[in-house]
């Protein structure tokens, strides 16, 4: 854990209870460079003034919330890092929250009451085995797929892709 002392992490959390108790899980690990702030708009300011390895923001907060901090950071035409890695912390983990944090392109999630062993785990994820990240249409962010099918045999994996000339369509929707 002594490899996470270098780390500076921007935790946001309208609750200060909530960042005291995350930051002392992450003091725990030896890491000192915290820097909280109690609401998205804040956390837009401190990370274009101070460099930021990582970002812990709870789901609900006001004036700017961490589904929409995420879409500033990574959308954002003047945004400090939009490939910055953001762990969404939230005591709402139903479905569609899940799902609104992961297409906002949160990278990693974590449900409240956190654990150390969580918060550990999120990070290990976003520094052991960062996804690549996606750009589309209407879409910015961290691979939101996080398995790959080992029989794949294209580069079109929708059933809405296009079937390419001399492939018959059974054939390229394999997956």
């Amino acid at each position: 854990m002594s490899a996470l002392q270098s780390l500076n992490i921007l935790l946001v959390d309208d609750n200060q209870h909530m960042r005291a108790i995350t930051s002392a899980i992450l003091q725990s690990a030896g890491i000192r460079k915290i820097r909280e702030v109690s609401d998205g708009a804040m956390a837009l300011d401190a990370l274009r003034d101070h460099a930021v390895d990582l970002a812990i923001v709870d789901f609900n907060m006001f004036p700017l919330d961490g589904v929409e901090f995420t879409r500033l950071v990574r959308n954002s035409p003047d945004s400090a890092n939009p490939y910055l890695p953001i762990i969404m912390m939230t005591g709402h983990s139903e479905k569609h929250r899940v799902v609104e944090a992961r297409d906002a392109g949160v990278t990693e999630f974590v449900v409240k009451p956190i654990t150390a062993k969580a918060v550990f785990d999120r990070i290990q994820a976003v520094i052991l085995r960062p996804r690549p990240f996606v750009k589309t249409e209407d879409y910015f962010g961290p691979d939101r797929r996080r398995t790959h099918a080992t029989g794949y045999r294209g580069p079109k994996r929708r059933s809405t892709d296009p079937v390419e000339a001399g492939k018959d369509k059974a054939s390229s929707q394999e997956i």
